[in-house]
């Protein structure tokens, strides 16, 4: 019986970690570029039942011992692109991510809804520098209506290129490490020498969270839950039993 307990407990557990995942995703589905966190779980080893002590060595089966979340893995499906008529605002089309400096070093983002500071820099919307080939790009005596992002990453104020947007991409984005504010870090991730995206500008990316999917995952999760609980408390009962009732006799 305290072994049901222990493996009821641990689907609470796992449960609890899916729907906080779920959770956030939903907070998240109108964050531009965003990408979904999916939980995935495992089972613990189960043991394994054997008869004895009448003759027979016969294998009975596999007893389940509970299970857990091996990892949180985010899920770098494109979103749907959105045409915003901004000429600051660009999406990639595709494979890449758009490189800013950050005061912990390069990070890479989906979300190309960018601004100009005071510095006339271009950065994203929490005032980080967007990066170009030769560091943060400069708009000083650029006017607004005149950028033009080609779909390579070039920018041109008129006929006059000020810079290039640094692509980036990688051989297992799964490596990559979220770190909040729409930002990655490259953790172990291999770079990819050529970046296959193009530069879509006037556009941004929505998030890939499909909001009726989370909320079906997020009643699946509480229902998961729920039953666990009520066999942790079916386990107690009769654990009650067998110390008070049992015990007398």
């Amino acid at each position: 019986m305290i072994r049901g307990i222990y493996t009821a407990a641990s689907g609470m557990v796992a449960e609890t970690t899916r729907t906080d995942t779920t959770a956030n995703n939903l907070a998240n589905a109108s964050t531009t570029g965003y990408k979904k966190d999916v939980a995935v779980s495992r089972e613990f080893s189960g043991l394994l039942l054997q008869r004895m002590n009448d003759g027979q060595n016969a294998t009975i089966g596999t007893l389940g011992t509970g299970s857990t979340i091996d990892a949180v893995v985010t899920e770098h499906t494109a979103g749907a692109l959105r045409p915003t008529g901004n000429p600051l605002d660009v999406a990639i089309d595709g494979r890449g991510f758009f490189t800013v400096q950050t005061p912990n070093g390069l990070r890479y983002t989906r979300n190309g809804s960018f601004t100009r500071n005071d510095a006339d820099q271009l950065v994203t919307s929490e005032g980080y520098p967007v990066v170009g080939q030769t560091g943060a790009i400069a708009l000083s005596g650029v006017i607004g209506s005149k950028i033009t992002i080609a779909a390579d990453g070039r920018i041109y104020n008129g006929a006059e290129e000020i810079d290039r947007l640094q692509l980036a991409d990688f051989t297992d984005p799964s490596r990559l490490v979220k770190e909040g504010a729409n930002l990655f870090a490259a953790g172990d991730a291999v770079p990819e020498k050529n970046v296959t995206g193009k530069v879509s500008q006037s556009t941004l990316e929505l998030s890939n969270v499909n909001v009726v999917a989370e909320m079906v995952n997020l009643i699946s999760g509480y229902r998961s839950y729920e039953i666990n609980s009520k066999a942790v408390l079916a386990q107690d009962g009769l654990l009650d039993k067998a110390v008070n009732e049992v015990g007398k006799v």
